[in-house]
């Protein structure tokens, strides 16, 4: 059984939000929503110091805290979809409380006041209880695991595209977007790399890409002290990745 994980090589990242503007794009998410977020922040002393930059996608962490507080079973975590963690549009009750637990501050809710405007859920309306009907967008829907227009009410969150991971050839151990052969199954974050900063494999299998160079370049976790055990790992020489709170964004001094 697959273990998916995701590699971010912190050297070779530029910063660009390539990635959140296709996570964006693929996963339906309302204006201002970024499942991929890119935090901006000062390191050393203003104005001598350093402007950085660190990618933070969902987790999927082993041990998500999210799971252990929702009330209601909305947000599980499915070994069988390779350990990620999911939430059910048709049992979430919007209370938020996965939000205030996970350390990582990648949840959103649905209903709140979008970060942009015009409001393009009110440029384009949608129907059968959904707030709005982008053009573009996906037509596999699932609401078992919060993938398609989401509902009034609920949280949402990256996925790993799992739309697109789970149709991938059996036996798929590299998700590599210069293999024709898989390149339409990468996650888009991923495939969207113009520097390649991003990998995504199995992690329990050993000789993966994802594996090698965990361990060839001594990857991280971010916030692993908290025991959650996350299955996105950082690497590079800005690997001793700051520890942002929910709340932290923008830049810092």
């Amino acid at each position: 059984m697959a273990k998916w994980g995701m590699v971010i090589d912190l050297d070779k990242c530029t910063g660009c939000q390539a990635c959140t503007t296709a996570c964006a794009m693929e996963n339906n998410t309302l204006p201002g929503e970024s499942w991929q977020d890119v935090l901006f922040y000062h390191e050393g002393e203003y104005p001598s110091g350093q402007m950085k930059w660190l990618p933070r996608p969902c987790m999927q962490c082993e041990k998500p805290s999210c799971v252990y507080v929702c009330p209601t079973r909305a947000t599980y975590k499915d070994e069988s979809a390779g350990g990620i963690v999911f939430v059910d549009w048709n049992k979430c009750i919007g209370c938020k409380y996965c939000m205030i637990a996970c350390p990582y501050g990648v949840r959103f809710y649905s209903d709140e006041k979008p970060l942009i405007e015009p409001d393009m859920r009110d440029i384009y309306p949608g129907q059968n209880k959904q707030l709005w009907s982008p053009p573009y967008q996906n037509p596999k829907e699932d609401w078992s695991r919060g993938i398609g227009i989401q509902p009034p009410g609920v949280v949402s969150k990256c996925t790993f595209c799992y739309h697109k991971v789970s149709q991938a050839p059996e036996g798929t151990v590299d998700f590599d977007e210069d293999n024709p052969a898989v390149k339409e199954y990468v996650p888009a974050c991923v495939r969207t790399c113009a520097p390649k900063a991003r990998y995504f494999g199995d992690l329990d299998v050993p000789e993966s890409q994802v594996n090698q160079l965990i361990g060839d370049k001594h990857g991280v976790r971010l916030k692993d002290h908290t025991g959650n055990k996350p299955q996105v790992y950082y690497l590079g020489a800005g690997a001793a990745v700051p520890a942002f709170t929910p709340a932290d964004k923008g830049d810092k001094s």
